[in-house]
């Protein structure tokens, strides 16, 4: 379901918005024991309470801040750009040099038209091995059960990091090729300032990650939304 205040996705189980604080419970119904004290008519403020009450963002925000300062933070994978993503473009790169071989063996005796050919096939296949170094080193993703971190560059190294909690939907998607060797792209959508839209590929078990991201997405605003019934 959602938010009805800020419309983010929040678990069925929570009794308010793990984002805006806002209470998802209908209110039916008589209070739990342990709220009766707070329905009971309180004093009138007197000259001492003229401070504004906090918004529940306020109280949410400081409360989780509360909870979470000492929580461990445990790393639950780290991976990056796999091999195994690009065995479909090297069995076409293969299929396309067995061809032209074989046409040019057959239909051309020019010998500088077969240096040509040898030195563009040599072109490609050290373009297709300096693309894989390049994806292999540039780029490396760490998931902990607060934050998932990624971090892009070779000379210049950025790393960005997404809270767990912010993530609104994950996906994941692969070729005929791919689904044989277990590796895919994921796509995460989040309210991340910098990355709303962070496509993660050549993704080795591509189906176990992007289930790990759903399931401590999931648990995180399940703990956040449950939390804030004690504020």
């Amino acid at each position: 379901m959602h938010c009805p205040s800020c419309g983010v996705e929040v678990v069925e189980q929570a009794g308010f918005c793990h984002k805006c604080g806002q209470r998802l419970d209908s209110g039916d119904g008589p209070p739990p024991a342990d709220r009766q004290q707070e329905a009971a008519p309180t004093p009138a403020p007197g000259p001492a309470d003229d401070e504004p009450e906090a918004t529940p963002r306020e109280k949410f925000a400081q409360a989780t801040a509360r909870d979470t300062q000492d929580e461990p933070e445990d790393e639950l994978w780290h991976g990056g750009y796999s091999s195994k993503a690009m065995i479909g473009t090297w069995i076409l790169s293969g299929l396309v040099s067995i061809v032209l071989l074989v046409v040019w063996a057959l239909y051309v005796r020019t010998s500088w038209i077969w240096v040509t050919m040898l030195v563009g096939l040599a072109l490609l296949w050290i373009y297709q091995l300096g693309k894989l170094i390049y994806r292999r080193m540039n780029v490396r993703y760490r998931l902990t059960s607060q934050r998932f971190i990624h971090e892009t560059g070779i000379l210049r190294r950025v790393t960005d990091r997404i809270e767990v909690i912010d993530m609104d939907d994950i996906t994941f998607e692969q070729t005929v090729v791919q689904r044989l060797v277990g590796v895919g792209t994921i796509r995460i959508t989040s309210s991340d300032s910098t990355h709303s839209v962070l496509v993660m590929l050549g993704i080795e078990n591509v189906k176990e990650v992007a289930g790990k991201l759903d399931d401590i997405r999931r648990s995180e605003r399940r703990r956040r939304g449950l939390h804030i019934e004690s504020i």
